[in-house]
């Protein structure tokens, strides 16, 4: 991969704030559940649930279906503010 530099001018006098963020929503879970006998069956569990607060232990756990948010459908949301002044 090569690296680039990003060289960005301003004017004197104006202001130019970028805040690119990116929030993720989890949705129905994907574990396949009868995989150690070699069939396929998921639980049906629709959207993740935190079971704890954030930063917890428990907010990485669904509270509907029990499975680590990992095995949940990620959608990422880019949010891009520019505000000139």
């Amino acid at each position: 991969m090569k690296k680039r530099q990003v060289v960005v001018k301003r004017d004197e006098g104006s202001r130019t704030i970028n805040n690119n963020s990116t929030t993720n929503e989890y949705w129905e879970c994907q574990k396949n559940h009868a995989a150690s006998i070699g069939g396929y069956a998921v639980d049906g569990c629709r959207e993740f649930m935190a079971m704890g607060a954030e930063g917890t232990s428990n907010a990485l756990v669904c509270a509907a279906c029990g499975c680590h948010r990992n095995f949940h459908r990620k959608q990422a949301h880019a949010e891009v503010v520019c505000e000139i002044s």
